[in-house]
């Protein structure tokens, strides 16, 4: 039942992490149609939250929900500053620069929580501990990483298909800025990872999962329709008409955030920030195909190198945390037999035990 357990949350990470690469496509296609960026952030949000509304009510009965306080609607408040700060910057930058490029930066996502755990004493740090320099120095190589695929774009690996080389592509390429649109992407993954961090800490006063999710939406998409209001002036950046603009709306509210959202938060509760966050390179070869496919965006040298880069640090952040998840373990049993709920699954983040 164990084994089964601790399954779960990985095929969950896997399911929401593929969600997340069709919502970069999503946004890259409604774009690329002529659809603001903060535009689309607001629909799709609207409709997550139209979707997690009956949803959360049903699934946590009135006798099971937590009592909401000040503190509590405060910190879901965070969380829909930081999803529509997250969102804007993360949809501009890939519309500047490419999907590939949003997937590859988002590996910089489980160094940051780390070191976002640490400041709020989440993560154990002991430098005397293999566990903690690996952590410490996988972090450090995806934020050079993370500088590699932003300001290096090398050489062209592989081109579009002919079938991807048409007038979208054209379009996508006279609007390519690599390195702002990198920039952009950074942004976007401080957020998350801050996203994260402010998630672990609600949900451990307030465990209605469903609840949680729906006022992060629910805050996002007012504080996007005060954005909207500012910058978007022009009339046709909101229109559904087209075919493609409707269905990458539609992708991203259900799938893409409902959905996605939704299981990251079960999982994020089941096992904490970090674990949650190394699943993020995931989306690179799903979100890189994709791009060259549909879209006719080129796979570059620079993409290649800093992923590879990138992925050698998250390699070493997860190293770190099985070496420390398996010294708790040897340390229950040293001091006897522990009951089953002190067992946790393989990279359980400290702030579930603290919990």
């Amino acid at each position: 039942m164990g084994a089964k357990v601790a399954v779960l949350p990985i095929v969950g990470m896997i399911m929401a992490e593929c969600a997340q690469a069709g919502r970069m496509i999503a946004g890259k296609a409604a774009m690329s149609n002529g659809m603001s960026s903060f535009v689309f952030v607001l629909y799709s949000n609207t409709i997550a939250s139209i979707i997690l509304l009956p949803s959360s009510l049903i699934f946590h009965r009135p006798q099971e929900r937590p009592p909401l306080n000040l503190s509590i609607v405060f910190g879901f408040f965070l969380l829909g500053l930081f999803g529509c700060l997250g969102q804007s910057f993360g949809y501009a930058g890939i519309n500047l620069s490419s999907p590939a490029l949003g997937t590859a930066m988002l590996n910089t996502v489980p160094g940051l929580t780390f070191v976002l755990a640490v400041i709020f004493r989440m993560e154990k740090v002991d430098c005397r501990s293999y566990s903690t320099l690996a952590k410490s120095m996988g972090t450090i190589i995806s934020m050079g990483g993370a500088f590699v695929v932003t300001y290096y774009k090398g050489p062209l690996l592989l081109k579009a298909l002919p079938s991807a080389s048409n007038s979208s592509h054209q379009v996508l390429s006279q609007h390519s800025n690599w390195v702002l649109g990198g920039s952009l992407l950074a942004v976007d993954c401080t957020m998350a990872s801050s996203w994260l961090i402010v998630q672990a800490l609600i949900l451990k006063k307030y465990p209605a999962k469903l609840i949680a999710v729906f006022f992060y939406f629910f805050f996002s998409t007012v504080l996007t329709s005060i954005v909207c209001l500012v910058m978007v002036k022009d009339p046709s950046a909101w229109s559904l008409k087209s075919n493609t603009r409707l269905v990458s709306v539609l992708f991203s509210g259900i799938l893409g955030h409902a959905f996605q959202v939704g299981v990251t938060t079960w999982c994020l509760q089941k096992t904490g920030p970090v674990f949650v966050s190394v699943f993020a390179p995931l989306g690179i070869v799903i979100t890189a195909t994709a791009s060259v496919v549909f879209f006719g965006d080129a796979l570059n040298l620079g993409i290649v190198i800093g992923a590879v880069i990138i992925a050698s640090g998250f390699y070493a952040v997860i190293w770190g945390k099985a070496q420390e998840a398996t010294k708790k373990v040897e340390d229950e049993e040293s001091f006897g037999p522990a009951s089953s709920s002190q067992k946790v699954p393989l990279l359980q983040n400290r702030s579930n035990v603290d919990a």
